[in-house]
């Protein structure tokens, strides 16, 4: 997470007027900031408040953080009201410095006393409305380093490309290349502002690539600020990013069709989704989200947390987060889109599929169930309540003993491994039903496993004390319990997050994330032996490392 201590720095100042609106900095009524203030309130609550609580403040998967709210219970008909107002601000600066268990982390390592107390202040107020982004917007940020014509046709730095691992490195606005082999940093790219998520052209059945070489190639950055880059990883390392465009001011997610042809990227705001030309990165259409919610309430900030192809089905899956609908997109025809809405629950966050392809598993985590789609018949397949805010990340398909074939997910509420059967074939009478819990410490973000493991690793991130945000469990999927607790920092203000398998599932890699000093390059990423789970080696120079995406396991599915 960044830090702003000694004052704006210009990614964030752009990001704060982006989001700008016509907002005055200073109330009629009840708290105010001068206008700098507001402004530097404006660029905090982006970068670590709007993804969880949303642009207008009106909650999602974290509570609503109005100034004033009013509720009525459709049951009761009883009415609550609510609001930052009531907390009041030393109870505001509580939390936000302590955090909670139920899935807050502390901010007391990532924001001075001084920016706690200004962003207490600051979600007191309204909140300020940003603009649009049109698609000739789009097209104007569009920039090409590397002419396609240019382009490689063998990799040219001699190394196993396959094993790259690409990881985020979150708050300095860039992604590392990592050489797997030989355990080496061979790149830092710029990209822009907490990337999120990157992901690559992936093997499909039904949408088969124009050119099966580019497979795992390409990668597609989205970050945080709505940039999204290319990388092409046959490059030499000074040359890897080829080109970018910008699709929104806030967002988090994308997707390659499996032809090849189209990269589906996701705003948060403005809500809506693009299609841009995988080879020359050019915005060709945008979709509003917008809509009607399952619950026949309109809503204005329907944002796109998820973006993935359907392996099987010449589509892609779009998740409308508040309004609790999986939108599975057609993309024979983009002038005339085929689009089915598949109504589910609230909030729709991050997801992955079964080993087979055509069920999608996706977290509603502030409803507190898993979502399964089926893309073969574009309908609802099963809603199944787990504990408080599943989040599964990449998530984990693997073979339980009793239950068969069965995937799982962490919780950022509660300490827990939830595990599901998710084989409707083979194992009808444990389909989609809760095959077994077990507890850990803390809540976490990220759960990870490889078909040749005997373990599923995931972290307690979301834990606001140190010791468990600096562990890693590792579930034994014979008995079920956990066989190990791996501690993989005890540096104050260090998190260990985010797991992957190297390309044979030999080793796994951990992430050892600075949030106290994200800055400088003192993140690691520590590796494991995945069968002894003894630590082999630590690689050093890391800038807040977070997210890791192997090349070989993202691109053939590898869960």
């Amino acid at each position: 997470m960044m830090k702003i201590r000694t004052g704006l720095s210009t990614l964030s100042l752009a990001i704060g007027i982006a989001l700008a609106g016509g907002a005055s900095a200073v109330s009629a009524e009840g708290p105010t900031l001068s206008p700098e203030d507001f402004e530097k309130g404006k660029t905090i609550y982006f970068q670590h408040c709007a993804g969880c609580h949303g642009t207008l403040r009106k909650g999602a998967t974290g509570k609503s953080l109005e100034p004033a709210w009013t509720k009525k219970d459709p049951k009761t008909g009883k009415v609550s009201e609510g609001g930052t107002l009531k907390l009041g601000q030393q109870r505001l600066e509580k939390v936000i410095s302590q955090g909670t268990e139920g899935g807050m982390n502390n901010f007391s390592d990532i924001l001075s006393p001084d920016e706690v107390k200004l962003i207490s202040t600051y979600i007191q107020m309204p909140a300020p409305i940003p603009p649009e982004m049109s698609l000739a917007q789009m097209k104007a940020n569009t920039k090409v380093y590397v002419d396609p014509k240019d382009y490689p046709t063998k990799p040219l730095h001699g190394r196993n490309w396959k094993n790259f691992f690409v990881v985020i490195e979150r708050d300095v606005g860039k992604v590392a290349v990592v050489d797997g082999d030989k355990k080496e940093i061979i790149a830092h790219i710029p990209t822009g502002y907490a990337v999120h998520v990157i992901k690559a052209l992936e093997h499909s059945n039904a949408a088969h690539p124009e050119n099966p070489d580019d497979v795992g190639r390409f990668w597609f950055t989205m970050g945080r600020d709505g940039k999204l880059n290319k990388i092409d990883l046959w490059q030499m390392p000074d040359k890897m990013l080829v080109a970018e465009t910008k699709v929104a001011y806030d967002a988090r997610d994308v997707a390659v069709t499996g032809d090849g042809k189209y990269a589906v990227a996701g705003g948060y705001w403005p809500p809506h989704f693009v299609f841009v030309d995988a080879h020359t990165m050019e915005p060709v259409k945008v979709v509003s989200t917008r809509g009607v919610n399952v619950d026949g309430e309109y809503v204005n900030e329907s944002r796109v947390a998820a973006v993935y192809d359907t392996p099987n089905e010449k589509s892609v899956l779009v998740s409308m987060k508040e309004l609790g609908q999986m939108w599975q997109v057609d993309y024979s025809d983009i002038a005339n889109l085929r689009i089915e809405k598949i109504d589910s629950a609230k909030f729709l966050h991050d997801g992955f599929f079964d080993p087979t392809g055509r069920y999608f598993q996706i977290a509603a985590n502030a409803s507190n169930k898993m979502v399964v789609v089926d893309t073969k018949e574009r309908k609802l397949e099963a809603m199944i309540d787990v504990a408080k805010l599943p989040h599964p990340g990449p998530g984990a398909n693997w073979n339980d003993p009793q239950c068969g074939p069965v995937a799982g997910t962490v919780h950022l509420g509660v300490g827990k491994f939830t595990v599901w059967g998710n084989d409707p074939n083979g194992h009808a009478d444990k389909a989609w039903k809760i095959c077994y819990e077990t507890e850990t410490d803390g809540p976490g973000l990220f759960l990870r496993t490889h078909p040749k493991s005997k373990y599923v690793w995931g972290d307690q991130t979301k834990h606001p004390e140190p010791e468990v945000q600096q562990t890693i469990n590792v579930l034994d999927k014979e008995s079920r319990k956990i066989a190990k607790r791996i501690r993989v920092t005890d540096k104050p203000g260090y998190a260990g997050v985010h797991i992957e398998f190297n390309a044979d599932g030999s080793e796994v890699w951990v992430s050892v994330w600075n949030m106290k000093d994200s800055k400088k390059p003192n993140g690691e990423i520590v590796i494991y032996d995945a069968n002894t789970l003894e630590e082999k080696t630590r690689i050093k120079g890391f800038f807040a490392p977070t997210g890791k995406f192997n090349v070989t396991n993202r691109s053939e599915h590898v869960t």
